[in-house]
């Protein structure tokens, strides 16, 4: 019986051992005083399902490195909410408030200006703070909670001018998404920069739902211009390519940040394509990130798929993680998760990232000046460095 005893007590023993150490955090000792909730509003379908599934990843990788932040003393565990906002702005406000119902303290996202745009009213009435990432138009900011990290849309458009006519091309021909606020704005940038330079331009626009790209590459072609300019998505990226190559374009293509992804680099490996985008990010800037997240995504075949197939980073996933990192300043700065307090404590709030530092303007904007411009391998199919350019404010 005493050996029943005995027994059974070692048992107990072993089982609060084991549960002990199942209640450790990576970071934190002991349990957590409670959970902050940050949103994640992002597509991962539509036209931008494959860079928000990117710049998503970003933001994962960061919680998983840092699962929890210390409030007041006490260690909170960090919860995602993930919403898929399906690239459309009118899904976009119901992704939205599905997360201001799931009582989240903050938002990160979106990739694709429109839907950001379009999901800032309900963000503002319902008094929670979102953090943009990568959505660089303009009028996302105009939003009274709506920040963001990234560079504007108004600059790069002037560094992608800038570009073209320092590299001898004079007459450029844009094509951009009829009623995208993403691709019509920057290429109303470019195009002012340009003109301003002495350049002419051909502008045209498609439809949403278009597949076939042929005309407007054909229409390039007999315009005589000398640089293809084409801001959109990946999606329609890849069918341009496509074109360009099998029409042998015979200029090169620019583009803004939603091009850096791989899948440009995998529908332009082994063409004759010469494509050229303004980023934010070029890997090998930082090794120990690039090592760290490349090893997190190929040990899982979720993230791998969700990345492309491969670990080649882009640089909306860089700037997820820079971002998560943001999100956490602005909770330990409010000493709450109350979205109110975060909201008062975040123009306040720096942080050095990946992808440089973050400080905010009074509009809410990211004080960024730099943009790497990269060029895509088609060889190799991998994008090269080629500069950080800026322009004078």
């Amino acid at each position: 019986m005493k050996k029943i005893i005995s027994l059974m007590l070692v048992l107990v023993m072993v089982f609060a051992l084991f549960a002990g150490c199942g209640s450790k955090d990576k970071e934190g000792e002991g349990d957590y005083a409670g959970t902050i909730k940050i949103g994640v509003f992002e597509p991962a379908s539509g036209d931008n399902g494959a860079g928000g599934k990117q710049e998503t990843l970003g933001v994962q990788y960061a919680n998983s490195v840092t699962p929890a932040v210390e409030v007041g003393g006490e260690t909170y565990k960090v919860e995602l909410v993930n919403v898929d906002n399906e690239s459309d702005a009118g899904k976009g406000i119901t992704a939205a408030e599905t997360l201001v119902s799931q009582g989240v303290s903050l938002v990160l996202g979106t990739y694709g200006s429109a839907v950001a745009i379009a999901a800032g009213p309900t963000f503002d009435k319902a008094g929670v703070p979102a953090i943009g990432i990568t959505c660089t138009n303009p009028q996302v900011t105009e939003a009274a909670n709506y920040f963001r990290i990234c560079f504007l849309d108004p600059f790069q458009g002037t560094v992608l001018a800038n570009y073209a006519y320092d590299n001898g091309m004079r007459k450029a021909y844009c094509l951009s998404k009829m009623g995208d606020d993403y691709s019509v704005g920057l290429v109303n940038y470019f195009v002012e920069a340009f003109k301003k330079l002495g350049g002419t331009v051909v502008e045209e626009q498609f439809e949403q739902g278009n597949s076939d790209f042929s005309a407007y590459v054909a229409n390039a072609k007999k315009n005589g211009c000398d640089v293809f300019f084409s801001p959109v998505s990946t999606e329609a990226a890849a069918l341009i390519i496509n074109q360009a190559d099998a029409q042998k374009l015979g200029m090169p293509i620019l583009a803004g940040d939603t091009w850096d992804s791989n899948v440009i680099t995998g529908a332009a490996k082994g063409t004759d394509v010469e494509i050229i985008v303004t980023t934010f990010y070029q890997e090998g800037g930082n090794p120990e990130f690039d090592e760290g997240i490349k090893k997190w995504i190929e040990e899982d075949s979720t993230n791998l798929a969700n990345n492309g197939g491969n670990t080649d980073l882009a640089a909306v996933t860089a700037m997820g993680y820079d971002a998560y990192y943001v999100a956490l300043e602005a909770i330990k700065a409010a000493g709450s998760s109350d979205p109110a307090d975060i909201l008062a404590a975040l123009p306040s709030v720096t942080y050095e990232g990946v992808c440089g530092k973050v400080v905010f303007l009074e509009s809410g904007d990211a004080d960024r000046s730099e943009a790497v411009v990269k060029k895509c391998n088609t060889e190799t199919g991998v994008w090269e460095y080629v500069a950080t350019q800026t322009v004078e404010k």
